[in-house]
Protein backbone atom coordinates (compact mmCIF):
# COMPACT_ATOMS: atom_id res chain seq x y z
CA UNK A 1 0.00 0.00 0.00
CA UNK A 2 2.94 2.51 0.49
CA UNK A 3 5.47 1.24 -1.79
CA UNK A 4 6.93 4.78 -2.62
CA UNK A 5 7.53 4.74 1.05
CA UNK A 6 10.34 3.67 2.62
CA UNK A 7 9.58 0.49 5.46
CA UNK A 8 11.20 2.41 7.73
CA UNK A 9 8.72 5.26 8.20
CA UNK A 10 5.93 2.92 7.43
CA UNK A 11 7.31 0.97 10.88
CA UNK A 12 7.90 4.33 12.95
CA UNK A 13 3.74 5.01 11.83
CA UNK A 14 2.71 1.75 13.08
CA UNK A 15 3.26 3.61 16.91
CA UNK A 16 0.34 6.01 16.18
CA UNK A 17 -2.53 4.16 17.24
CA UNK A 18 -5.08 5.22 14.51
CA UNK A 19 -2.77 4.55 11.83
CA UNK A 20 -2.11 1.40 12.84
CA UNK A 21 -5.97 0.64 13.64
CA UNK A 22 -6.54 1.85 9.90
CA UNK A 23 -4.06 -0.09 8.68
CA UNK A 24 -4.97 -3.48 9.94
CA UNK A 25 -8.29 -2.66 9.27
CA UNK A 26 -7.21 -1.96 5.30
CA UNK A 27 -5.33 -5.01 5.54
CA UNK A 28 -8.23 -7.26 6.73
CA UNK A 29 -10.55 -5.42 4.00
CA UNK A 30 -8.53 -6.09 1.51
CA UNK A 31 -7.73 -10.37 2.34
CA UNK A 32 -11.82 -10.48 2.49
CA UNK A 33 -12.24 -8.63 -0.97
CA UNK A 34 -9.35 -11.27 -2.51
CA UNK A 35 -11.31 -14.12 -0.90
CA UNK A 36 -15.13 -13.21 -2.31
CA UNK A 37 -13.60 -12.51 -5.23
CA UNK A 38 -11.79 -15.87 -5.53
CA UNK A 39 -14.86 -17.51 -4.10
CA UNK A 40 -13.63 -18.73 -1.00
CA UNK A 41 -15.59 -16.51 1.19
CA UNK A 42 -19.68 -16.56 -0.19
CA UNK A 43 -21.04 -13.04 -0.04
CA UNK A 44 -23.49 -11.19 -2.56
CA UNK A 45 -22.23 -8.78 -4.95
CA UNK A 46 -23.56 -5.61 -2.70
CA UNK A 47 -22.21 -7.03 0.03
CA UNK A 48 -18.59 -7.58 -1.87
CA UNK A 49 -19.25 -3.46 -3.22
CA UNK A 50 -19.83 -2.27 0.73
CA UNK A 51 -16.38 -4.26 1.32
CA UNK A 52 -14.72 -2.58 -1.52
CA UNK A 53 -15.87 1.11 -0.52
CA UNK A 54 -14.87 0.42 3.16
CA UNK A 55 -11.18 -0.58 1.91
CA UNK A 56 -10.92 2.69 -0.20
CA UNK A 57 -11.85 5.15 2.63
CA UNK A 58 -9.57 3.38 4.85
CA UNK A 59 -7.11 3.82 2.08
CA UNK A 60 -7.84 7.32 1.59
CA UNK A 61 -7.63 8.00 5.38
CA UNK A 62 -4.15 6.32 5.42
CA UNK A 63 -2.98 8.17 2.84
CA UNK A 64 -4.06 11.59 4.46
CA UNK A 65 -3.16 10.63 8.06
CA UNK A 66 0.36 9.33 6.75
CA UNK A 67 0.51 12.70 4.37
CA UNK A 68 -0.52 14.95 8.30
CA UNK A 69 2.41 12.61 10.46
CA UNK A 70 5.34 12.38 8.09
CA UNK A 71 4.77 16.57 8.05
Amino acid sequence: MFEGQSQADVEALMLHPEFKQLYQRHKQLDKQVLDAELGVLAVDDTTLAQMKRQKLAAKDRLTRLYATLRN
